[in-house]
């Protein structure tokens, strides 16, 4: 199992508070990617200024997919990996701003990410998931 997705399995049950980064205190989306990777390298939180829940989708700026893009090392969508980082766009035409971590692969694919109302979960990555993928990125493991 990737380091990455044990670790992510450990935030499972905190609670989904925007813009946190904390392991069973609180975190969105973004703070557990965040969080896992000072977890798991030993590194201090990447910081990252303040963002509003839409993430510039008014403007149409594809900030959080740029951020990422940056960082990350960007591999095709149908290659999936145990600990690849995900990104969806939540509707048609929206700008990308949800994260998780690809858990499973094959027939039982899931992923772990932190939603809005139900905190960080590890869920099926069905249909109408891999449908709002956008983006995946492949994340180095440190195991």
């Amino acid at each position: 199992m990737s380091s990455i997705v044990a670790a992510a399995r450990g935030w499972i049950g905190t609670p989904y508070v925007h813009q946190a980064a904390r392991r069973g205190i609180g975190c969105d989306c973004l703070g557990l990617l965040r969080g896992l990777w000072a977890e798991v390298t030993g590194t201090p939180l990447i910081p990252v200024p303040p963002y509003t829940a839409d993430w510039s989708e008014p403007q149409g700026d594809e900030r959080l997919l740029r951020a990422l893009a940056a960082r990350l090392a960007p591999k095709p969508r149908d290659r999936a990996a145990a600990g690849d980082v995900l990104v969806f766009r939540m509707r048609q035409g929206a700008v990308a701003k949800h994260v998780g971590v690809q858990a499973e692969i094959g027939p039982q694919a899931s992923f772990i990410h932190a939603y809005q109302g139900h905190g960080v979960i590890e869920c099926a990555l069905t249909p109408p998931w891999q449908s709002r993928l956008v983006a995946r990125f492949s994340c180095p493991d440190f195991a």
